[in-house]
This record gives C-alpha cells, sequence and structure tokens, in this order.
C-alpha cells in the first residue's frame, strides 16, 4: 500500500518509484501513450512531405513542412484559453477519459487518410491533433501537484518530460520505420488506432483529481478569454517569467525538430533512416537531462539549473552550426555511410547535449509554475503557458519560413541565430529575475566545491512565519543553507559583509537584510529590526546568525540577545540549525582571513542539520546556542 509508516498520506516516492503506485503510473502511461501516437503520425506526416510533397504538391518542402508545423500548433493558441477554463472547473480524469476519445476519432480519419494517399487530408489532420493536445495540456500538468508530494513534484516532472520524450523517440523511430515499409499506410493507420484505443483503456486507472474552482463560468470567446487567462499567469512575476522561459524552449525545440528532416538531406546528404538517428539522439538527450534533474536539485524545484541549461542549449547549438562540412556524394547515405563521415559524432553528441541541457531547463520550470501558482486557477496559468508556447512556436515557424525559405539561408545558419537568440534572451530573463542567477550561483557552490548533506530540514516549514538560528562559520554559510531549503528566506548579514563585492549582488537580490551593532550605526540597527519583524509579519522566513560575526577558532561564539528581542516583538517558531564541515574552507578564517589564501579543498563535505522547532516562549539566546552546539557536535 502507498502510505506512510502512519498509513494515513501516501509515501513519498522516488522518480522511478512513481510508476509503481496507482496516483502516478495510470496517468504517466496515458499521456506517454498520447505523445508516442502524435509521433508516430507527425514523424511518418514529415517524412512523406521532405521526401515526396515536392512530387505530390509542387510546393516548396521548406514551406510545406513549416506550414504542416503551424497547424499543429495554431489550436493551442485558439483553444487554450477555454481548456484551461474547462480543467479548473471539471473533474480531471473524467476530462483526460473525454480528451482520449477525441484521439480515437482524430486517428481514425488519420488511418483512412494514410489508406487513401491524401497528404492534404493529413496535414489538415494536424490541426485536429493539435486540438487534442491543447485541451490535454492544462490537465496534464495541473493534475500532478494534486497527486503528488511537493518532495515528489521534481521527480514527476521529470519522469513525464522523460516519458513524453522517449514517446517521442518511439513514436519517431515508428513513425519512420512504417512509412519506408510496404503496404507503410496500412501499417501505420493500424498502430496510430490501437495506440489511440490502448490510451483510453489505460485511463479509466487514472484516480480522481477533483474541481478546485466549480463555478467558473466558462467564456469560449478566445479572445477575451485568451487575454484574462495569460492575466492569470501575470499576477506572480517569476511565475510569468518562467512561462516565457519555457515559451522560448518551445521555440528553440520548434526550430531543431522541424528543421531535422531538410538538415539531414541538404546538409548532411543522407536519407530518412538519419532522420530517425537524429531525433532519436535529441529525444534520448531530452530525457536523460529530465531524469538528472531530481538527483541535480536534490527532490526540490532548483532554478540553478536552469540558467545552465540554457548556457548548454548556446554554446552546443553553435557547435551543431561549426560542426559538419558536407561531402560530395552523388546519392543520399544511409546511417553506416554517415557515420563514416567527419563530423558525424560530433553532430550526434551536440544533438544529445542540446537535449540534455534542454532537460536541465524544461523540468525546474514547469514545476516552479505548478509549485508557485494558486491550486485553484493553475490550469488556467498553465492554459496560458500553453497560449504563449504556440505564439512562440508559430513565431519560430515564422522565423523558419522567412528565413530558410524567403531569405534562403542555410539550416547550420539557422541554427546559429536561434543560439545567440538563446543568449540575449536568457541574459534579459536572468536580468529581470536575478532569482535565476542567484540559484544558479549557490548550485554551482554546492556542487563544486562542496558536497552538502541535510538532516532535519523536514522541521523547517513549508509556509508561515519563522525564524531560523544557526552557527556562522564562513562568508557562504547563508548561500548553503538557501540552496538546502524548498522556500525563499530572508538572511540577516553583517553589514559589512552585505557590501562585499559579489556577495552584495547575491544579498541584495535575495532581499538580505543588513544589520550593524547599535552601537557603531543606530541607524542600520533599528532598520535591520524593522525589516525583520515586517518580513515575519508577511508570513516569511527569516535566517539570521546570533553570533553577529565568522567564528575567529572554530567553535560557536555567545548567541547576541538580539533573538530574545526579535521574538517579544513578533512571537513565532525558532528552528535551530547548524553547519558541520565548513571550517577550514576558503571562506572560514581558520589560518588567516577568509579568502586570503588558494583554496586546498574542493568537493568537501558539509552537513546542515536542523533541529525540531523552538517555541517563541521557550526561546532564549542561550538555550538556543546550547541546541545549535548539540547539533552541530564535535565537527565544527
Amino acid at each position: 500500500m502507498d502510505t506512510n509508516k502512519k498509513g494515513n498520506q501516501p509515501a513519498v516516492r522516488s522518480q522511478f518509484g512513481l510508476l509503481r503506485v496507482p496516483r502516478f503510473a495510470p496517468f504517466f502511461w496515458t499521456q506517454f501513450f498520447g505523445a508516442f501516437n502524435d509521433n508516430v503520425f507527425k514523424n511518418a506526416l514529415i517524412i512523406l512531405i521532405a521526401y515526396q510533397g515536392s512530387r505530390t504538391l509542387a510546393v516548396d518542402t521548406n514551406i510545406l513542412i513549416n506550414l504542416a508545423a503551424g497547424l499543429f500548433i495554431l489550436p493551442f493558441f485558439l483553444f487554450s484559453a477555454t481548456a484551461g477554463q474547462m480543467s479548473d472547473k471539471y473533474e480531471k480524469s473524467m476530462m483526460i477519459r473525454r480528451i482520449k476519445l477525441m484521439e480515437i476519432l482524430v486517428m481514425g480519419c488519420a488511418a483512412a487518410a494514410f489508406y487513401l494517399n491524401s497528404l492534404i487530408a493529413l496535414i489538415i489532420l494536424l490541426f485536429f491533433m493539435g486540438a487534442q493536445s491543447t485541451f490535454f495540456g492544462p490537465v496534464k500538468y495541473s493534475i500532478i501537484p494534486q497527486h503528488l508530494h511537493r518532495e515528489e513534484l521534481v521527480g514527476g516532472n521529470a519522469m513525464v518530460g522523460m516519458g513524453t520524450f522517449l514517446a517521442i523517440l518511439l513514436g519517431t523511430i515508428t513513425g519512420g520505420v512504417l512509412v519506408q515499409l510496404e503496404n507503410g499506410p496500412i501499417w501505420i493507420s493500424a498502430t496510430v488506432c490501437g495506440i489511440a484505443l490502448t490510451g483510453w483503456i489505460i485511463s479509466f486507472f487514472i484516480p480522481r483529481a477533483e474541481s478546485l474552482s466549480p463555478a467558473i463560468r466558462l467564456n469560449i470567446n478566445p479572445l477575451t478569454q485568451t487575454w484574462r487567462t495569460i492575466g492569470y499567469a501575470r499576477q506572480i512575476h517569476s511565475v510569468f517569467l518562467s512561462v516565457l522561459g519555457i515559451s522560448w524552449f518551445w521555440f528553440l525545440g520548434s526550430a531543431y525538430l522541424t528543421q531535422i528532416p531538410n538538415f539531414t538531406r541538404f546538409v548532411l546528404r543522407s536519407d530518412e533512416s538519419v532522420v530517425t538517428l537524429l531525433l532519436t539522439m535529441f529525444s534520448i538527450g531530452i530525457g536523460i537531462g529530465s531524469l538528472l534533474c531530481e538527483k541535480l536539485s536534490g527532490k526540490k524545484v532548483e532554478l540553478g539549473l536552469v540558467p545552465l541549461g540554457s548556457l548548454g542549449l548556446s554554446i552546443f547549438g553553435i557547435d551543431l552550426f561549426l560542426a559538419y562540412d558536407p561531402p560530395e556524394v552523388a546519392a543520399l547515405m544511409d546511417i553506416p555511410a554517415f557515420m563514416a563521415t567527419a563530423g558525424s559524432l560530433r553532430v550526434l553528441c551536440d544533438l544529445v547535449l542540446i537535449g540534455i541541457f534542454g532537460g536541465f531547463y524544461i523540468v525546474p520550470l514547469n514545476a516552479f509554475v505548478q509549485l508557485r501558482t494558486a491550486p485553484e486557477y493553475r490550469a488556467r496559468v498553465i492554459a496560458a503557458n500553453n497560449i504563449l508556447n504556440a505564439l512562440f512556436m508559430v513565431l519560430s515557424t515564422g522565423a523558419g519560413i522567412l528565413l530558410l525559405g524567403i531569405v534562403k539561408l542555410s539550416i547550420p545558419q539557422f541554427f546559429l541565430i536561434v543560439a545567440i537568440g538563446n543568449i540575449l534572451v536568457a541574459a534579459y530573463i536572468y536580468s529581470v529575475v536575478p532569482e535565476f542567477t542567484i540559484r544558479f550561483l549557490i548550485w554551482l557552490l554546492s556542487h563544486t566545491m562542496y558536497r552538502v548533506r541535510h538532516e532535519g530540514l523536514s522541521n523547517v516549514p513549508d509556509e508561515g512565519a519563522a525564524v531560523i538560528v544557526c552557527n556562522h562559520v564562513s562568508y557562504v554559510d547563508g548561500l548553503l543553507i538557501a540552496g538546502a531549503l524548498r522556500r525563499p528566506v530572508r538572511f540577516v548579514i553583517f553589514e559589512p559583509i552585505y557590501r562585499m563585492p559579489l556577495l552584495h549582488f547575491i544579498f541584495r537580490s535575495g532581499k538580505a537584510i543588513p544589520i550593524h551593532s547599535k552601537r557603531e550605526n543606530p541607524g542600520i540597527f533599528h532598520k535591520a529590526f524593522e525589516a525583520i519583524d515586517q518580513a515575519l509579519a508577511d508570513g516569511e522566513l527569516v535566517c539570521l546568525f546570533p553570533e553577529g560575526k565568522l567564528t575567529a577558532d572554530g567553535e560557536i561564539g555567545r548567541f547576541r540577545p538580539g533573538i530574545e528581542a526579535i521574538l517579544r516583538r513578533r512571537p513565532v517558531p525558532v528552528i535551530p540549525m547548524a553547519l558541520k564541515g565548513l571550517w577550514g574552507s576558503f571562506f572560514s578564517n581558520r589560518g588567516g582571513p577568509a579568502m586570503s589564501r588558494r583554496p586546498r579543498r574542493f568537493w568537501s563535505r558539509v552537513e546542515i542539520a536542523c533541529g525540531p522547532p523552538v517555541a517563541p516562549e521557550d526561546a532564549t539566546a542561550e538555550g538556543l546556542r546550547e541546541i545549535v552546539s548539540t547539533l552541530r557536535g564535535d565537527r565544527p
């Protein structure tokens, strides 16, 4: 049974463990088969267009492929607002079953179009496939937080991301293989109908996810409701910027996936089997990157992976432009011939790494949007995300038509422009929302110089005001604590440390509270206490170091009575915390002033131990010092 020791709540599962529990597994396989079916159909159709379209319809294949991609994503723009309302209004498992019925109908029509070899009908059916996916999207991502623990959110999104791109991989291979068989249309028709029916049957096992906003009055006007839906996403600035970041990812993904068939034919001078190979490598990369997110983030929503992901996307996108010099060949190469040419392995590695860093980029953003959005309108925010995703994919399609079909740039040049554009977009987003940059620096620090282990962090409440008190060993204590916690925290920092170069940017962006001694600077002292009280009144988490300065000998100094004054004014729980293993590091005072010597320790083990909350009426400076000393033990 999927319960904890008390038996009253579902047990927290690892990302792979989720595949064994009823609250996630049926949903996972339902969305997996849906994505698989989409890609069997789409890849078979795109290959038909790339290699037969100009003969059948007498239209440039660059324009035809981008037109087909545009038809698939147009419904996301038209119907996402309605889909978001319905997902918030109605019970979600029922919604999924009805959407899967729509898939059966569309795939039945697609089977007839394949059998009749009607390329025009197949292209038109892409619109209806897009409509079915439009209504599934808000349900897909809003049901996850209703069935998973907070600690499972990253793992659940990683599994959905991995499953989606594994489905893309298998669907791509299946569609590419079936379209080349004798009687290929019959095989494709049977496959898409059979998979649609399988997904519908599995959907009956998805647990109920009750409506969180049943009183919504549906507005089916796409213009007015689209603008209103986007307004839900704009209510929280960081969520809206995350939605824009997700939409940019789909601009990039659409640019790569749409152009790969013609990139293979005209640049790599290779046949359909190499198209399948390239799409396979890209999908494998996304799957690997998604699965690594839970490990690299410590089962919390880690925004620090997002800048890392965007950096990798640009580096390897630029390298894809440089990777291959097409050989002179009389006929299109198959996989063995392509792999024998110079630069082929580099192209494959670039696509895998673009996928991996894409996984680092997209999984935390999706989880962040789910976590920071109010449950009662979460599906509408996801619908707004889908609307903007569609807009950006339309822009990607338009850019492909303009730059490739009209301006006549080469596909590698198009990839270069996209990679450079990613640098500019990333620079803008991270300058507007410094939280991404801060989390990246924290993540980098905690995964290079230190190996951080945690104990008792469940004692820190997920919401509501509280004060953390901790021993002060190094200049990076706050960064390591911030990296360990699942919620934002306001640090009270000694004013000279707050003003230090580089750290000042981090502390200011993180809304740290500078403080100085009352005797030396009473103005800053009183202002700090006002800021602390206001933060606690707003339900925030505040962390302070009651010693008031870094330890000079590795021992825990006297805790100053300021903590008692804070609690008299605003009684809140106190969370004792201890840092272990930082004494002797580059940022501590051992052997001289901190940062005055070369670093000698890398990836050293550091521990953060957290004790049970102390009631405000029981908290004294000396008593808290004793608790922190006990938590630290004999490891300074």
